[in-house]
């Protein structure tokens, strides 16, 4: 039997319960049976996402298409065969066919389910159509499995100075409580201030040597930022180039005579950085 046969039976063999759940969707209701998800490829309030744990196949009736588990990865992630082969071979020594059941959340707020480096493949995917290596990524943020309100997320987190993180993938922006700034400081007398999560690794790319980094997280947090900026001589702002980032630019600058405006280079930063790299 050809080597790509046996990948491909292996693949479709992987439990789509636990694919799902490293997709960071869990069942709504479950049987010995069966088990039925909210649908992962639109909003819908009643689970009509189906799995068969005995055939381990999928339908979802939303939308009237299924299929095995290899099907169910090339529609999450919106890619080639190939590479969900390559998806599910880094995931197959962990899967097997028998599910295990899922616990179903006992709290309504946000909880924090898991902290580790990034791997899932729908975020690395996301960090590479941004432009931003894995390395640079894994030096700053986690791969964060998390539930809200019953529901259950992942995302890139970059954790700020109260223990509360700033979460992003390709579908959306969140935040865990306390909001706070984030400080990386090098020990040198030269500060990069940004606004966002992505702006931050943006500059990371072509400003990192004897850099210190302050990402606000919001505009809300200027002042804060304050009594970080006047341990600095020289501080360079890479804001958001439109009137709020503006603003907050020149309040800057205007309270301490050491910062440096970079927004003239660019629109959007990580827009700027993705053409750059021919995205």
């Amino acid at each position: 039997m050809k080597r790509e046969e046996i990948c491909w039976k292996k693949a479709c063999a992987v439990c789509i319960v636990k694919t799902m759940a490293k997709a960071g969707h869990f069942p709504r209701r479950e049987t010995k049976k069966e088990a039925w998800f909210l649908s992962p490829f639109r909003r819908e309030t009643q689970a009509s996402f189906k799995v068969s744990k005995i055939k381990n196949l999928w339908f979802d009736h939303g939308s009237g298409f299924g299929g095995n588990t290899l099907d169910l990865v090339v529609r999450l992630y919106d890619c080639r065969l190939t590479d969900a082969l390559d998806f599910l071979s880094n995931i197959l020594p962990s899967f097997s066919f028998q599910p295990q059941p899922f616990e179903p959340p006992k709290n309504d707020g946000f909880i924090i389910k898991s902290t580790l480096p990034i791997w899932h493949y729908g975020l690395k995917a996301y960090l590479n159509e941004r432009s931003i290596t894995l390395e640079t990524a894994n030096k700053y943020c986690k791969e964060v499995h998390y539930s809200r309100k019953g529901n259950h997320y992942f995302g890139i987190g970059l954790r700020n100075d109260s223990g509360g993180w700033e979460l992003r993938n390709r579908y959306y922006k969140s935040s865990s409580s306390p909001k706070d700034i984030t400080y990386f400081s090098n020990g040198c007398m030269q500060l990069v201030v940004t606004e966002g999560l992505f702006d931050f690794l943006t500059v990371t790319n072509f400003r990192h040597e004897n850099m210190s980094f302050l990402i606000l997280n919001s505009l809300s947090f200027l002042k804060r930022a304050m009594k970080f900026n006047e341990r600095f001589k020289h501080i360079e702002l890479y804001l958001d180039n439109d009137k709020a980032g503006n603003e907050a630019t020149e309040w800057l600058i205007q309270n301490h005579r050491g910062c440096i405006d970079k927004s003239y280079l660019y629109k959007d930063i990580n827009e700027m950085w993705k053409r750059r790299n021919g995205r």
